[in-house]
């Protein structure tokens, strides 16, 4: 048995209201899906998410590295032995995380199929449930306070908001926040990288001296500016998550040396699938880091294995699996869906997808 063939497919959703952080406004889910056929005619499915501000993958770069190099190493390979095809995978090219991340999850999905088992079991867990948060899209105070109630309303208990776009109004906006949903959610922010380490000091700072409880903090600074994350980290008592700061193993080594960061968030499309991000899940627990699982603006595909991940090997915050609440209708049939606050698999072969469109 052997990998007969690897096609890729370009999706493009409408999301039902925009998506709005301090590096981008985004009304459309636009990714990659990468399918890895085998010879008994099954699929497995893998997405790479074009994210140009935060990975510049484009899905026309992710496209040329599937069909020029990843498809062609793997046609004709045995795709049980997976931990080697995943290996290759990773060394086969530099860069292109958002493209080896898509293959790497769509060979888990095609390994998970052939032994008839879902993913989170391929994984060694057996959970089918796993509670998420919700974003609330940078705005105005009046406009983000509206929305916490309504996400409150539809069961989520925790909220991040974004923040970074105005240090000036921003402990505004998280005042709004606190008072629409009082003690009923949990409140965490991410700032894009939106601030300098002073801006973000004296931001969270004052949001603390007004008692508005918040969680994490979420990548405030520039992720190049490590020395400035480690400064902010050491002058705040919220517990400081790095995000865009890592991608890769060598990311999270130097994070950890400089004590820059309390927390990480692994992303399969940053740091190339599923096999690295156990690497680096495993990593941060050995040096006490937190962790979560995240996502870039993905489908069901990408969410369903962040998700797996997550029920299998756990984090020690609740993760951030919301990207596909934000579309308007699913772009693939099949897969994970919510219920409330959160995430639920299918008891179902690999990712449960049945198909595209």
């Amino acid at each position: 048995m052997t990998i007969a063939e690897v096609r890729t497919h370009r999706l493009s959703a409408p999301l039902h209201t925009p998506f709005v952080t301090a590096l981008r406004r985004a009304t459309t889910v636009e990714t990659l899906v990468v399918e890895i056929i085998d010879t008994d005619g099954r699929s497995g499915f893998g997405e790479a998410p074009q994210v140009w501000q935060v990975t510049g993958a484009s899905i026309d770069g992710s496209a040329a590295c599937v069909r020029e190099l990843l498809g062609p190493l793997l046609t004709g390979r045995d795709p049980d032995d997976l931990v080697t095809r995943c290996r290759e995978v990773q060394r086969a090219v530099a860069g292109n995380e958002a493209a080896k991340g898509a293959v790497d999850v769509a060979l888990h999905d095609l390994a998970a199929r052939r032994l008839g088992v879902p993913l989170v079991r391929l994984l060694g867990g057996t959970a089918l449930r796993v509670p998420t948060d919700v974003t609330l899209s940078a705005g105005d105070a009046d406009a983000l306070g509206a929305a916490a109630r309504e996400r409150v309303g539809e069961g989520f208990a925790i909220l991040k908001v974004k923040v970074g776009t105005d240090a000036a109004g921003d402990l505004a906006r998280v005042q709004a926040v606190r008072d629409a949903v009082g003690p009923r959610a949990r409140i965490r922010l991410d700032a894009n990288q939106g601030w300098t380490p002073r801006e973000a000091v004296r931001v969270i700072r004052g949001i603390s001296d007004a008692g508005l409880d918040i969680e994490l903090v979420e990548q405030p600074v520039p992720r190049w500016d490590l020395d400035g994350l480690a400064w902010v980290s050491d002058r705040v008592d919220v517990p400081i998550l790095a995000d865009e700061a890592v991608f890769g193993v060598r990311d999270l080594v130097e994070v950890i040396r400089r004590r820059a960061a309390d927390m990480v968030n692994v992303k399969l499309a940053k740091c190339g699938g599923l096999a690295p991000a156990r690497t680096l899940l495993g990593l941060a627990e050995a040096h006490e880091l937190g962790t979560i699982v995240g996502s870039m603006m993905e489908t069901q595909i990408g969410l369903g294995a962040a998700a797996s991940l997550v029920a299998a090997y756990g984090t020690t915050a609740v993760s951030d699996l919301d990207a596909a609440w934000w579309q308007a209708s699913s772009p693939v049939r099949g897969g994970m869906r919510y219920e409330g606050g959160e995430v639920v698999l299918p008891d179902a072969p690999g990712l449960g997808v049945t198909g595209l469109g």
